[in-house]
């Protein structure tokens, strides 16, 4: 049996600490967690092994199943929220009056607090808002909308609050990943002809895959984990209709108590993620640069 040399010995040494948190404050939560799904815990009174009953119990029960289809719903955003990233990137690379402004003003909405951002959004959002106003005033809508009110586009409203919160985000990830592409690359492109659109999908597309590949597992699990504006905005209302199975998960545990259960619910959730980080790692094969 080969043994550790003396260099693999000194990096786990120094990986020591990390790994121990690691364990300590993920690893084992989320193993303890799993486990106690399978259980009837409570705080109160010693827990038992149950197997699979709460599982049943959350697919059986009509605001789980429509809190994963809205989670499922959410996905909707990765794309819009990864083809506009790339377009502000590609836009805020190029060297213009006001660029800087220009990426500050894109990147306030992730540094911003939830409770400010929720705050304002219901302001906005509101029968008698901004938003109603605007659209009213260049006689877009007869009457209000009940954006957050109405059980039909609350989801949808929802979800544009995160798209506006996370383009930021993922406005600079493209831009580190558009400035590490060699110029070279570009005026070897320009010299034998290639136009702007030819430069961007044969060159800037290809190279930006690794980002891609990055950028949309994270949308995609931040997503599926759609949790804060929903609870800052709505609280799973109207009627329900924007809750999302992370959401259920938070309602089962913290506010009715049922603590396996939204465990159970959880590590559902963990398990989607699992499988759509797969099959992006599947479909998306960045080429070594």
């Amino acid at each position: 049996m080969k043994t550790p040399s003396r260099h693999a010995l000194q990096a786990y040494f120094f990986l020591a600490p990390a790994l121990v948190l690691l364990a300590t404050f993920s690893l084992w939560p989320v193993g303890f967690g799993a486990y106690l799904s399978f259980t009837d815990y409570s705080i109160v009174k010693p827990s038992t092994w149950v197997g699979l009953d709460n599982y049943r119990e959350i697919f059986d029960n009509d605001m789980f199943v429509t809190g994963l289809k809205n989670s499922f719903k959410f996905l909707l955003i990765v794309p819009i929220i990864q083809i506009a990233g790339i377009a502000l990137a590609v836009m805020v690379n190029n060297s213009f009056h006001g660029n800087q402004l220009f990426r500050v003003a894109f990147y306030v909405p992730v540094v911003t607090t939830v409770a400010v951002v929720g705050i304002m959004w219901q302001f906005m959002f509101n029968e008698s808002g901004t938003i109603n106003y605007v659209l009213s005033t260049i006689h877009l809508i007869n009457e209000p909308i009940g954006w957050l009110s109405d059980d039909s586009v609350a989801l949808y409203a929802v979800m544009f609050v995160t798209i506006w919160r996370g383009i930021g985000w993922y406005m600079v990830l493209y831009l580190a990943g558009l400035q590490a592409i060699p110029s070279e690359m570009q005026e070897a492109a320009i010299l034998d002809g290639a136009n702007r659109w030819q430069r961007f999908w044969k060159i800037t597309v290809p190279m930006l895959l690794p980002t891609i590949l990055v950028c949309t597992i994270m949308s995609t699990l931040a997503a599926l984990k759609a949790y804060q504006e929903v609870d800052v905005l709505t609280q799973g209302g109207p009627m329900d209709s924007t809750f999302t199975a992370l959401y259920y998960a938070y309602d089962q545990g913290f506010k009715h108590l049922q603590y396996a259960r939204g465990l159970a619910a959880s590590v559902v959730v963990s398990l989607v993620c699992i499988v759509f980080a797969a099959l992006s790692f599947r479909f998306i094969k960045p080429q070594h640069r």
